[in-house]
């Protein structure tokens, strides 16, 4: 598939055969009251095209890029990834204005050989901040306990990722086939609809914040992003698709450039 002609983020991203892209589309219908503006990505990021697999059987990749900004939402975008059998992933982030007191919303999206791996999150600037948690939790836990039931848990995470989580962290796996497909049509699409219209709901709701608070938040912004291009578990994956020196620009500069 040729690279499609795309000036800035907000163009839209339609890869052949990606199986997340209802999500996407359902998420980019969502933001459009907000009438977000283009966030600036660089062209080479914008649309990536390589293959991976033996030279004899190679699996064309695409990964593309979409991003927005509001005012009170600093950076929105998402990393979409398409390898056939190998990969399908849409990591889709928020990032608030540290003037507005927000946590961040995390999807990550993932199928791989072996499976789906799929998490939701309204993720903590501050886990022990009871004034930054307290309001989001107490909303977020009833969608917590509507949903989890419906899926297997995915067991447990490091405990050094244990701070970035909110007690509402829908994760699962799912195998490949009907059994999963359908779990991901009836549970997950929804599930992902309600985090997100929560979320832009108490954006809706956010009041600017005084600069002692902003600072604050800043920082714990900071160290959210600095641990996430750290660990990034995409690393790996993209590394083999298009080299390092590709992967560690798009990781610092684009998916976690605070």
């Amino acid at each position: 598939m040729s690279a499609p002609t795309r000036q800035n983020s907000l163009d839209p991203v339609q890869i052949e055969g990606w199986r997340w892209q209802p999500f996407l589309d359902d998420a980019i219908q969502a933001l459009e009251g907000l009438k977000p503006d283009p966030y600036p990505v660089p062209d080479q990021f914008l649309w990536k095209e390589g293959t991976t697999g033996s030279k004899a059987k190679p699996v064309p990749v695409t990964t593309a890029t979409w991003a927005c900004s509001t005012p009170k939402l600093r950076q929105v975008r998402s990393a979409c990834v398409e390898a056939g059998a190998a990969a399908s992933v849409l990591n889709f982030v928020i990032n608030p204005s540290c003037h507005y007191d927000l946590p961040f919303f995390g999807a990550d999206l993932v199928t791989l050989p072996n499976g789906h791996l799929l998490a939701l999150d309204l993720q903590p600037v501050d886990k022990a901040d009871a004034q930054h948690t307290d309001p989001v939790w107490e909303r977020l836990m009833p969608l917590f306990e509507r949903w989890r039931q419906e899926l297997p848990d995915g067991g447990p995470i490091p405990e050094e990722a244990q701070p970035y989580f909110s007690p509402a962290f829908l994760w699962t796996r799912l195998p490949l086939g009907a059994e999963g497909d359908d779990l991901i049509k009836s549970v997950i699409r929804p599930a992902f609809k309600d985090y997100l219209n929560l979320y832009l709901s108490l954006v809706d709701d956010a009041k600017t914040v005084d600069s002692t608070r902003a600072e604050l938040l800043l920082a714990g912004q900071k160290r959210y992003t600095a641990y996430r291009s750290e660990k990034d578990p995409a690393r790996g994956m993209l590394t083999r698709f298009y080299g390092s020196e590709w992967t560690e620009a798009y990781i610092h500069d684009v998916l976690f450039d605070l």
